[in-house]
């Protein structure tokens, strides 16, 4: 399948987003089209306005939809992946779960079966392939690991997040990981891990504190369960040397042990 020409979609539709998410409906399992762009805003997907317009132009200049078609083929091939549909939307420049950067110029959500990027401009085309490599590598490890989406506990997720993130520090270069990565000293983290994680790590996504946990907010720091997950594989790896391809498939549980769990 590789890259849907959104583009086109775009043209047609851009004030009308709820009219381009019909076209979507295929794609997700008896959801609605205002269901399907309630979900994919909550992750970045753009409102229309002159900021999101602008986006989409960015995008357009920036030949966005042949470059993301460059990256998801090269690393298609590198690590043998799935061939999913991969939508391309503008950024929402506010709202969204997470970004990669604090400057708000990408994000994206993946799914066992379809990557969504969602983007503005950028000057570096590295960012771009390293928001590839990480949402690839979710849909990668989702499709080795097969399972209901409920069943995923938050070790799981903290995992899944810490890996994709791994990847892109291994195929792009440290100057290109987000900065949750280190957004916590390594005495804050310890803290941090063992009040607020270390005890829920077996609560599973369709429980409420799964996402606290993972994204932060109230009293929960930002970004927490990511930020921790990045630090136990980079610790794992320093011990264990396994490849991308072999990452899809560790079980999560290997990365927690006397040796790598954070004290």
């Amino acid at each position: 399948m590789g890259i849907i020409r959104t583009d086109e979609w775009l043209q047609k539709h851009f004030d009308r987003p709820a009219k381009i998410c019909e076209r979507l409906i295929p794609y997700f399992n008896g959801q609605t089209a205002n269901e399907i762009y309630s979900q994919l805003q909550k992750f970045g997907m753009y409102r229309p306005s002159w900021r999101t317009r602008k986006n989409f132009e960015s995008m357009h200049d920036d030949k966005a939809w042949n470059q993301v078609e460059k990256l998801f083929l090269k690393y298609k091939n590198k690590w043998s992946g799935p061939d999913i549909p991969v939508f391309l939307f503008p950024l929402e420049q506010r709202g969204g779960l997470f970004f990669r950067n604090e400057e708000r110029n990408k994000a994206g959500v993946s799914f066992p079966d379809k990557m969504f990027l969602f983007l503005s401009h950028y000057d570096d085309p590295k960012e771009l392939e390293a928001l590839i490599v990480h949402e690839y590598h979710h849909v990668c490890r989702l499709r080795s690991l097969n399972r209901k989406m409920e069943d995923y506990s938050l070790l799981d997720s903290i995992i899944i997040e810490g890996l994709a993130e791994y990847a892109v520090l291994k195929h792009c270069g440290e100057e290109y990981i987000a900065n949750w990565c280190n957004i916590y000293t390594e005495r804050e983290m310890t803290i941090l891990w063992n009040r607020f994680l270390r005890n829920q790590l077996g609560k599973k996504k369709n429980e409420r504190i799964h996402d606290e946990l993972l994204y932060g907010g109230g009293r929960i720091p930002s970004l927490l369960g990511y930020a921790a997950g990045f630090k136990i594989v980079k610790d794992f790896y320093r011990k264990d040397n396994y490849s991308t391809k072999l990452s899809f498939s560790i079980p999560a549980s290997k990365f927690i042990n006397e040796r790598n769990i954070i004290q």
